[in-house]
């Protein structure tokens, strides 16, 4: 659990790095992540109540900059795996709700963690014409070692839009898939969203 909760963190100042505002859907993947890091750092550096770690603040800057730009239904669908065929139309909605409440707070944790890291876009995995791309990047630590996070993402009508994160390697959504995958099987699909629901409650006191 703590290798997972650090993945997350790390893919959380990544993803917060780069923020993915809106530059038209006819912009590159990889063009979108450069040109918006610049926006989301200078917020962090301007806002002191996000560096002390002020939970709403982040949270509305999660909202206006990250949310939109995500596909949080793909990424539950693969997080869960074969279990989200068991789920009804409406478990799967509050899978997607809890789910995503759970990375926005762990995510909002990552903010106050930003010291003066760098992000580098190192090179997109697409074609012309390709609604799939995988867009390489790496954080630069201040004096540490260089972290890669690769960016998983898809076209769709509004945008490209992020569905994983690796972070060193290390899927987000393969990794958060073998612990939901031990909680069905214990609990249900009713016991894998009162989990959820714990996990983020639990986040909202780290």
């Amino acid at each position: 659990m703590k290798v997972l909760w650090k993945c997350a963190r790390v893919a959380g100042l990544a993803l917060l790095l780069t923020g993915l505002n809106v530059l038209g859907a006819e912009a590159a993947p990889d063009e979108v992540i450069r040109k918006t890091a610049e926006e989301v750092i200078a917020a962090i550096k301007a806002d002191k109540g996000i560096q002390a770690g002020d939970r709403s603040k982040a949270y509305a800057l999660i909202d206006q900059k990250v949310l939109p730009h995500f596909d949080f239904t793909r990424m539950t669908r693969l997080a869960v795996g074969r279990n989200w065929n068991q789920a009804s139309l409406d478990q799967q909605k509050q899978l997607v709700e809890e789910f995503r409440d759970l990375l926005v707070r762990t995510y909002a944790s990552s903010l106050s963690q930003y010291k003066d890291q760098v992000l580098q876009i190192k090179g997109t995995e697409n074609q012309p014409g390709d609604t799939e791309a995988v867009v390489h990047s790496v954080i630069l630590p201040s004096g540490g070692q260089a972290i890669p996070i690769d960016y998983s993402m898809e076209k769709m009508g509004d945008g490209w839009k992020v569905y994983d994160i690796r972070v060193d390697g290390v899927s987000l959504v393969t990794n958060y898939r073998s612990e939901f995958t031990d909680i069905v099987r214990r609990g249900g699909v009713d016991g894998l969203i009162k989990a959820l629901d714990d996990k983020r409650k639990l986040a909202d006191k780290r």
